[in-house]
């Protein structure tokens, strides 16, 4: 090969290798295409969560409380209440704005023969009433228990005297009959049939079970 030829095939081969370099890296080579810039997404950012409102986590336990859970629970039998005495379950009930007749017949009686008793010399006169409808000898109902001929002493005429029923004593004497009709709190006369005026003789004949405040109870 000649002399010039390879001079010239040097001098192409140092040309082509400048134009490669400054083309790509050089101080003017082609800015990037402005669209096909990555930019960087909103969400690649670090995300603070406020703790006020923070969403529990779905595995966290949820405790129902069955007292509000439906409407039914509400209603729910007085039998249910935690009461730790006779007179918190008194508390605890609530009076009806109108009253099963029956219940209405208990509560007079309670009213006129114990409302200076204690409530359990109360409960003591519901249960025997209870009792009574129960055992074959006497009525079925409680109106029939207490209306029966000469087994109350207030009733006149197989009527009730007037009670005032916005008083202390009558609401008491409702709560204590709706309890003694549900059974939820033992009387220490339980079972009784009877009873008298403590100061009356004793009864001979039945079997004392207990004397309560001013009454004697038998069976």
């Amino acid at each position: 090969m000649s002399y010039p030829f390879r001079l010239a095939s040097a001098l192409g081969f140092a040309l082509s290798l400048s134009l490669a370099v400054f083309g790509t890296s050089g101080a003017k080579a082609r800015p990037q295409d402005p669209q096909l810039q990555v930019i960087d997404a909103p969400y690649a950012s670090p995300v603070s969560i406020d703790p006020k409102i923070a969403v529990t986590p779905a595995t966290t336990p949820v405790t129902i409380d069955p007292a509000t859970s439906s409407p039914e629970a509400k209603d729910a039998d007085i039998a249910m209440s935690p009461a730790v005495s006779l007179a918190e379950l008194v508390n605890a009930v609530p009076v009806p704005e109108t009253l099963p007749q029956d219940i209405e017949c208990m509560a007079g009686a309670v009213y006129f023969e114990a409302r200076s008793e204690s409530l359990a010399g109360q409960l003591a006169v519901g249960r025997v009433i209870v009792a009574r409808t129960a055992s074959g000898r006497f009525p079925e109902s409680y109106c029939g228990v207490v209306m029966q001929h000469a087994q109350f002493s207030f009733i006149h005429g197989c009527a009730m005297p007037v009670i005032n029923r916005t008083s202390h004593n009558w609401l008491n004497a409702v709560r204590i009959a709706l309890i003694a009709h549900r059974g939820t709190w033992k009387s220490p006369a339980e079972g009784a049939l009877f009873f008298h005026a403590a100061r009356i003789h004793a009864d001979s004949g039945k079997t004392r079970i207990a004397q309560i405040d001013n009454h004697v109870f038998y069976r």
